[in-house]
């Protein structure tokens, strides 16, 4: 079907059926994760059904369509073997477009925490918000978003090895309290084996990181115990070192000598050496 050149709210009030072709996806999409089997089901329901929801587009500067929510819709209608969906045309900017694209898959509950956090994260980054700002956009706190955000400091495996045993955002952020890649590896597979709960988590990693700095304080003692130990043999070293070369001396002819006194203070040596004549 050809779209008129109208825009804004009153072209947002029809539904358009566009060919799936024309459709560009959203590039500030933040899902990432579409399982293959719920997108089988999704298609197998279209074709018998027809896509119910209209899927949300907007114009692009080339004067196509670029997608601003429903990608799994139209993936499954692909799938389906639909060549138009029906579509809802909307007057975006590319930031609203992106904002749009995040707060339909966070009401959905179709990202995962991760994906979450990357979204925003992402919408922060290209659009220039503050995290006051990309907070009050999204409906939620601050401190929401700074802890979805903490989430990314997580390497990429150890986000997938939570990703695969499904463990939870709290399990996750309790996670960034260990520091080391394996270290954090070996503890999620110890709380998926162990099937811990968020608090038997935390006390986990209570223990874990009270015994790491148990052995810390050991090795600080047993590298005090060395240092002192080097100190030592430098002053032997030192001592010794005179000692052979007013030997020298006396061989050579000169009658020197070195008087050691011990005092509360250290050591204190004396050396006389005769005027030359």
């Amino acid at each position: 079907m050809t779209i008129g050149k109208k825009h804004g709210l009153m072209e947002s009030r029809r539904v358009h059926m566009i060919k799936v072709g024309e459709i560009k996806r959203n590039p500030h999409q933040p899902r990432s994760v579409f399982g293959e089997e719920g997108l089988s089901d999704l298609s197998e329901s279209i074709r018998q059904y027809g896509v119910l929801q209209p899927l949300t587009v907007r114009r692009d500067t080339m004067g196509g369509f670029e997608l601003v929510a429903g990608e799994r819709r139209l993936r499954a209608s692909k799938l389906a073997g639909l060549r138009e969906v029906p579509c809802i045309l909307i007057d975006a900017t590319e930031k609203q477009s992106g904002l749009l694209a995040l707060v339909e898959n966070l009401q959905r509950c179709d990202l995962d925490f991760f994906e979450e956090a990357e979204g925003i994260r992402n919408l922060i980054r290209q659009f220039g918000l503050s995290q006051d700002e990309a907070a009050r956009r999204l409906g939620l706190s601050q401190s929401a978003v700074a802890n979805k955000l903490r989430l990314l400091r997580h390497p990429d495996e150890v986000a997938a090895a939570i990703r695969g045993h499904g463990l939870t955002e709290r399990h996750a952020r309790s996670l960034l309290r260990i520091d080391g890649l394996e270290a954090r590896l070996e503890a999620v597979e110890h709380i998926a084996r162990e099937k811990l709960n968020v608090a038997q988590t935390e006390e986990y990693i209570e223990q874990l990181l009270s015994l790491s700095r148990a052995a810390g304080e050991e090795e600080s003692e047993a590298k005090r115990a060395i240092r002192t130990l080097y100190v030592f043999k430098d002053v032997r070293l030192f001592l010794n070192t005179i000692t052979r070369a007013v030997d020298t001396m006396r061989r050579s002819g000169v009658a020197a000598c070195v008087e050691r006194e011990e005092e509360a203070g250290g050591i204190r040596l004396t050396i006389r050496i005769p005027n030359a004549r």
